[in-house]
């Protein structure tokens, strides 16, 4: 472990178009800062984030200054500033919190940097650099906690979790992302306040439930700190204390990190969690359909797989991806999928060559009965797939109406 922080680098690298819009502010004689999570994980070569600036200008002057602007959030004073790219930054005045109810804040402009920084959630993400003087300012040693690997607190922790309780769910995502731990006292003072969970609104804890799966380091490691905390309680009752997940997931399954999926496997009833967080009716039910869903085909044989396909619907990909984070490799009968999607072998009534209209045609009517003949189509193209051709299906249909 580090006893000090080693010197911070003499230049960082920011994109030319967020040094430009922190040149035009200075010249107009607004000190800028460039703030926030950008330069702490920068600090930590990783260098994706979008870059923010803190500013002494108040938003009607960033909004006077800069030709395409968008009020992302005027009355806590941030802009956003549009580049020539079409690239959003948000530009925030200095400012500090006047009054709290642990949701909400009202803030007055108007005040320091370092008054700026003093009401921000952690330590390593209370630290500024100057884009154009190339400065520093981190007078609650950031730096050193980054390199002892520890989320620690802004000052007093009870004082910064009962201003915004959602800042105990970002520590939280902080310590399993980086996987640091969490400094004893704000720890301490995060299950002290865990009660005031209580009184978030849905979506801002959605929104760390997900960002949390989606850059932890370690999912099972992640749901232990909501459960020890006090949070699953409160929002997640339906967290396991023990789940089947494949860890470190593998780098190769297909896409990003899918919460809706991780949320299946973690907790024993996804759709009423997912109900709570107010999650949306997409993901929602996906998380049904993989509940409801056969995890996977009988067998990798292509019928067996086609019929699966017919049964479980748009939740294959899901169930798929489920048994990638489980098992740590892709299932056997992937390949098999792969074949019968690139077949273009019909597994629902879309892939038939033959439309509900077209048999109105043949002079069955609308209703049961035609529900009944496009699934009995479906069954015989299942089981043979050289049967989907309008042809052999019109065929069928005169004979089977």
């Amino acid at each position: 472990m580090a006893d000090a922080a080693s010197p911070f680098p003499a230049v960082l690298d920011l994109p030319e178009e967020v040094v430009a819009i922190a040149e035009t502010l200075e010249d107009e004689g607004y000190e800028t800062w460039a703030v926030g999570g950008a330069i702490r994980d920068r600090l930590l070569d990783d260098h994706h984030g979008d870059v923010d600036l803190a500013t002494a200008a108040e938003p009607e002057v960033v909004q006077r200054l800069f030709r395409r602007t968008v009020a992302v959030g005027v009355r806590f004073g941030t802009v956003g500033v549009l580049d020539a790219k079409g690239q959003l930054h948000e530009v925030t005045t200095f400012r500090r919190d006047v009054e709290t109810d642990g949701r909400h804040a009202t803030v007055k402009f108007g005040v320091s940097l370092e008054e700026d920084l003093a009401r921000r959630d952690f330590t390593i993400n209370a630290i500024a650099y100057h884009p154009t003087r190339h400065e520093w300012r981190d007078p609650f040693g950031g730096k050193e906690d980054l390199e002892n690997g520890v989320v620690r607190a802004v000052g007093d922790p009870s004082e910064r979790f009962q201003e915004d309780y959602l800042r105990i769910l970002r520590g939280l995502r902080f310590a399993a992302r980086f996987g640091f731990p969490i400094d004893h006292a704000t720890w301490d003072a995060a299950v002290a306040a865990a009660p005031g969970l209580a009184h978030l609104s849905a979506e801002r804890v959605r929104d760390e439930w997900f960002k949390g799966l989606r850059t932890a380091k370690s999912i099972i490691g992640f749901a232990d700190l909501w459960r020890l905390v006090g949070a699953a309680e409160i929002w997640l009752p339906e967290l396991r204390s023990e789940c089947r997940l494949s860890e470190p997931l593998p780098e190769a399954a297909p896409g990003p990190r899918d919460p809706v999926v991780l949320s299946a496997i973690l907790l024993s009833d996804p759709v009423a969690a997912l109900e709570r967080l107010r999650c949306s009716n997409q993901e929602i039910a996906r998380a049904r359909g993989i509940m409801a869903g056969q995890p996977a085909p009988h067998d990798t044989s292509a019928l067996a797989v086609r019929r699966w396909l017919r049964k479980v619907g748009s939740a294959a990909v899901d169930l798929e991806l489920l048994t990638w984070y489980v098992h740590g490799s892709p299932p056997a009968w992937a390949e098999v999928v792969a074949g019968v999607r690139q077949r273009g072998e019909a597994t629902d009534r879309q892939g038939l060559a033959i439309s509900g209209r077209e048999l109105l045609g043949l002079g069955i009517p609308a209703g049961p009965e035609l529900g009944e003949l496009l699934e009995r189509l479906l069954d015989a193209v299942v089981l043979d797939p050289e049967l989907n051709s309008r042809e052999h299906l019109l065929e069928l249909a005169a004979r089977w109406h």
